[in-house]
């Protein structure tokens, strides 16, 4: 059975041999959707056609973005898949615990499966555009995997019928999509940077906790509009303060 509703986003992908081993795998799982951001390989060469095999389609019909948030907009799940940790970068899920959120969420709109960089991975502001974080536990002595073998991980995962241990996040809301949650951000940013909460040197280090304490509940358009409301009256305080 297909899964339309779950987006496979491949950023700055290096090599066409991986492109097309995991068109091959979406296909496999029965996944359709390939975006690629500024890939640095060509998606239609005969590397990434050879490896692709019986899903060349898939290489075909693959979206091509500028940006991250552009690829992302129409998607109101986005997990984003990291090995490294840090001050940004906690609360990881396994593959098998994504499952039973995807499938919540596929019900009511779109999930994106973020993948970075062969070399690199995703950036912390790439990583910021995702609500959770999902990482492969492996060795020590080489824990790195290849990108086919990490999409095919976390595909396998959340096709199968198996359920997870847990259940995360608690209720199905209908998600805000990235677009207008990433304008609430921004409108966040500017109001908190005026009203003196935010370091105007440093904005991100707080609006990085922030978007961990939203992402983690799961806003809905309404909760997009109180928020945007809230920064428009705290916008008004100010100008009158200042008048």
């Amino acid at each position: 059975m297909t899964s339309p509703a779950v987006s496979v986003v491949l950023v700055e992908p290096q090599g066409a041999l991986n492109i097309g081993s995991i068109c091959r795998v979406m296909m496999n799982f029965g996944f359709t959707d390939l975006r690629l951001v500024k890939p640095r390989a060509d998606h239609l060469s005969k590397q990434a056609r050879d490896m692709a095999v019986n899903a060349r389609d898939l290489l075909k019909k693959a979206m091509m973005f500028p940006t991250l948030a552009e690829a992302l907009a129409d998607c109101s799940l986005c997990l984003g898949a990291t090995r490294r940790s840090g001050k940004y970068r906690q609360e990881f899920l396994e593959p098998h615990e994504t499952r039973a959120m995807v499938a919540k969420n596929n019900a009511k709109g779109k999930t994106a499966l973020v993948f970075g960089r062969e070399d690199d991975g995703l950036t912390t502001a790439e990583l910021g555009l995702c609500q959770f974080f999902v990482t492969i536990a492996t060795d020590a002595a080489l824990p790195s995997l290849n990108l086919a073998q990490a999409v095919a991980i976390c595909l396998y995962e959340i096709s199968k019928g198996q359920r997870p241990s847990r259940e995360i996040p608690p209720p199905g809301v209908d998600r805000a999509e990235s677009m207008a949650v990433e304008v609430m951000y921004e409108h966040m940013r500017r109001t908190l940077t005026e009203a003196d909460y935010l370091d105007p040197q440093n904005p991100d280090h707080i609006l990085h906790t922030f978007r961990r304490i939203f992402g983690r509940t799961g806003l809905d358009e309404r909760e997009v509009r109180i928020l945007h409301g809230l920064w428009s009256r705290i916008d008004w305080l100010n100008g009158r303060i200042k008048k």
